[in-house]
């Protein structure tokens, strides 16, 4: 029974981990990521009209449209330089609020007056050691344009325009190391981009379903566009995330197995102890039925004793690691100081099922082999 309890508790707390590192993921992505992203399907960008504009933001269950322009550019300051993605958005972008709680230097905003900031990733701060509020030192932006073969102009090789720092965040590494905010009429012009757009970030109306505003979505856009909400943005990302999570439930699965074969020594143990019992049970008038229900039973009571032991010894863990934060991530750099943990009830109820088949399928050899001293010589 204890093995049992130990292999069960140990299936909970894995899996509460699984669940906690995917919560935590979809936080961060939420955090960066529109909750619908437009894009098309085939192409890197398209002309966004004044009439597709209207009737975007027409739609019903659209709050807020983000129009935004991006692409790859080579950034400068100082003495540093690096490669990075910038990113147009316009100025409505700060009103969905996803980077607030992420700001962690300088101020989020785009625009001042008349002056342009960039809010900056914190890797794109540390490897170009940018000093925010320092108006002495702009960004300096170039990107390489589509130049036809035989230009000899350098001029036109590259556009190139300046910008001020104005805010860090601080989201996940592969957003802090790459990403640069800039207002959307500082992209259009530096890209070269006119009315053309990369994509589309969408907020949708708190008191609409966001797949009913899919399907509103691709009613106005047709099907030449991808309408994505958050978990098909990284569809490949949580589907790894499930498949890790379903293995190591087998395989779990499989030690849990091991761990009650136990169970079927002792009850093959008991069968051959009281077989002078089990055959006064069929001089009595008992069946073979009856005494393989009576070893499962006995299986049953061994194993799921086991089962609710270590269920609560798994329930109790992961709450305390929740409320206390037992043990950390061991990293200073790391977005949480604890690891993650989500207790959902389908674990629990999946783990007790596998438990009682792997209990039906181990006690039902030892309550065959009890049906054999069915004989009065046994007495």
């Amino acid at each position: 029974m204890l093995i049992v309890a130990i292999c069960t508790a140990a299936l909970i707390i894995v899996l509460s981990v699984f669940n906690g590192l995917e919560g935590l993921l979809r936080s961060l992505y939420g955090s960066f990521d529109p909750q619908i992203k437009v894009e098309l399907k085939e192409g890197k960008s398209f002309v966004l009209s004044d009439s597709l504009k209207t009737e975007i933001e027409e739609t019903e269950g659209v709050e807020i449209l983000t129009e935004v322009i991006e692409d790859y550019a080579y950034v400068m300051y100082r003495e540093a330089d690096m490669v990075v993605t910038i990113k147009g958005v316009s100025d409505n972008f700060l009103d969905q609020h996803r980077l607030d709680s992420s700001i962690v230097s300088g101020e989020l905003k785009l625009k001042d007056g008349n002056v342009n900031y960039a809010i900056i990733g914190r890797g794109v701060q540390y490897a170009l050691s940018i000093m925010i509020n320092n108006d002495l030192h702009p960004l300096k932006i170039h990107f390489i344009k589509d130049v036809k073969p035989g230009s000899i102009d350098v001029s036109n090789l590259y556009s190139s325009r300046n910008i001020l720092p104005g805010g860090v965040f601080a989201i996940e590494k592969n957003y802090d190391e790459n990403y640069i905010f800039v207002p959307l009429d500082f992209a259009e012009s530096l890209l070269n981009y006119g009315d053309k757009r990369t994509s589309l970030e969408i907020k949708t109306d708190p008191d609409y379903d966001i797949g009913d505003v899919k399907a509103n979505l691709k009613a106005t856009l047709g099907d030449q566009f991808s309408i994505l909400d958050n978990e098909e943005q990284h569809a490949d990302l949580y589907k790894i995330l499930k498949l890790e999570k379903l293995f190591v439930f087998i395989a779990f699965s499989f030690i849990l197995a091991i761990g009650a074969i136990n169970i079927f020594f002792a009850l093959t143990m008991l069968a051959l102890d009281k077989k002078k019992d089990i055959s006064i049970l069929f001089a009595m008038g008992a069946n073979n039925q009856l005494i393989k229900s009576i070893f499962l039973a006995e299986g049953a009571i061994i194993s799921l004793g086991g089962a609710a032991m270590g269920l609560l010894i798994g329930g109790v863990i992961c709450w305390a690691q929740q409320t206390f934060g037992l043990i950390s991530m061991g990293m200073e750099t790391s977005v949480l100081e604890n690891y993650p943990v989500e207790m959902q009830l389908m674990d629990f109820i999946y783990t007790s099922l596998s438990l009682i088949l792997i209990t039906v399928i181990i006690s039902y050899r030892p309550a065959v082999i009890a049906t054999r001293y069915n004989n009065v010589e046994f007495l």
